[in-house]
């Protein structure tokens, strides 16, 4: 029998996470709340009903939805019982991919009682719903479990079951089709997947490039895209964000740069990855934005010497007397850390190798910023959240407010 292709998504997945360690919250309108507490980032389907949208400001949510549970966002949470399903569904396939935390595409048998069988597994053993779509191709995995959402488990074999399918949902439905693609459709009659399923292999091409091409051949069944167990390399890492208001102080701009430094050697370290260079952009209440970069001698993951860059980096961004809202410190050349060489001309430095592998596993063990730099030790603020008092946090592979 030849696998198929699965597609995995979570149902409100931050809500039903809260709900796992909450049952008291079930059945009622739940939102959770993003990282300065403004906004609702997920909700559920009982506070999507009073139309509470993700995005929506909780001074609205609060008048839409009056009765409405808003809670704090836990993200170390989601990622452990995401890494929970992720072993579930490798109990049943050897081929997953890790889309993202609340997504997964795997290899499965192409039939509905497979899906139904890991569904009601994830919701037994992890209390979690999710809803699974099979199709011949991920393009087509994922739509159809878009049409079996909530607690859904659908299996789509059939060339005639697809086309009654796709005939119904708007060509904006497929992933990577939005806006100034789909207007390039429109004057030739495409508006529905099934349009685009039917067009001219050659018009879609010259219309969408490569990528559409591609797409259009996974409408007609022809898988493309492969299942990845490992995640494509990153070319470029980043950590920043919000200032949490507009900032002036060029000391208090600082503080949030070496942060964010200490943020992104933890994502460079997880990664396995040294970068070349150090860059810093800012966002100025203005409007404008401004950058500035600073080249290392060599590649490093260490606090000292990305220290000393950001300084540089920083003081090419910086305007003097400006008012800053966003900060963002940038690894934009990164290498492979794994059984890298140091040249000739560089100088290892066995004990502040030491003391960063010390600070990152004590990190690692205790939490984000246990340990963390005495140059922000009289700005501690910068490492909470004024909003909602909590930690930050990140999750990879996902957006986040």
């Amino acid at each position: 029998m030849v696998a198929h292709f699965a597609h995995l998504d979570a149902d409100c997945y931050y809500v039903s996470a809260e709900r796992v360690r909450h049952p008291e919250l079930v059945g009622k309108p739940v939102g959770v709340l993003g990282n300065n507490g403004a906004c609702v980032i997920a909700k559920s389907y009982e506070m999507k009903a009073r139309g509470v949208k993700t995005g929506t400001p909780i001074w609205d949510a609060k008048e839409l939805c009056p009765d409405g549970v808003y809670i704090k966002r836990d993200f170390y949470w989601y990622e452990i019982l995401s890494r929970k399903m992720l072993d579930i569904v490798g109990t049943f396939s050897r081929q997953v991919e890790y889309f993202s935390i609340d997504e997964f595409f795997f290899r499965a048998e192409p039939s509905a009682r497979t899906a139904t069988a890991i569904r009601d597994h994830i919701y037994e053993t992890a209390g979690l719903p999710v809803t699974i779509g099979v199709a011949r191709t991920r393009t087509l995995a994922k739509l159809f479990s878009d049409t079996a959402k909530p607690l859904g488990a659908v299996a789509v074999l059939g060339r005639d079951h697809e086309r009654e399918l796709l005939a119904h949902m708007p060509v904006t439905e497929i992933s990577g089709i939005a806006g100034r693609r789909a207007a390039r459709l429109a004057p030739y009659g495409i508006r529905t997947c099934l349009d685009l399923a039917d067009a001219d292999g050659r018009l879609v091409q010259k219309l969408l490039t490569k990528t559409g091409y591609e797409l259009w051949l996974e409408l007609n069944g022809h898988p493309v895209t492969p299942i990845r167990t490992e995640r494509t390399p990153h070319k470029v890492l980043a950590r920043g964000g919000s200032l949490m208001g507009n900032v002036a102080d060029p000391t208090l701009l600082w503080a949030w740069t070496v942060r964010h430094i200490e943020r992104l050697i933890e994502e460079l370290r997880f990664h396995v990855v040294r970068t070349d260079a150090l860059g810093v952009q800012v966002a100025w209440k203005d409007g404008e934005s401004t950058g500035g970069v600073c080249k290392l001698s060599c590649p490093s993951d260490r606090f000292d010497e990305l220290l000393d860059a950001a300084r540089v980096a920083l003081r090419r961004a910086y305007v003097p007397h400006g008012t800053a809202t966003h900060l963002h410190v940038i690894a934009p050349e990164l290498r492979r850390a794994k059984g890298f060489q140091l040249s000739l001309f560089d100088i290892p430095d066995p004990k502040r190798e030491a003391v960063a592998a010390a600070k990152a596993a004590i990190n690692a063990r205790y939490g984000r910023f246990k340990v963390r730099s005495g140059t922000t030790l009289h700005l501690p603020k910068v490492y909470k959240d004024p909003a909602n008092d909590f930690d930050i946090c990140d999750v990879r592979g996902k957006v986040c407010f």
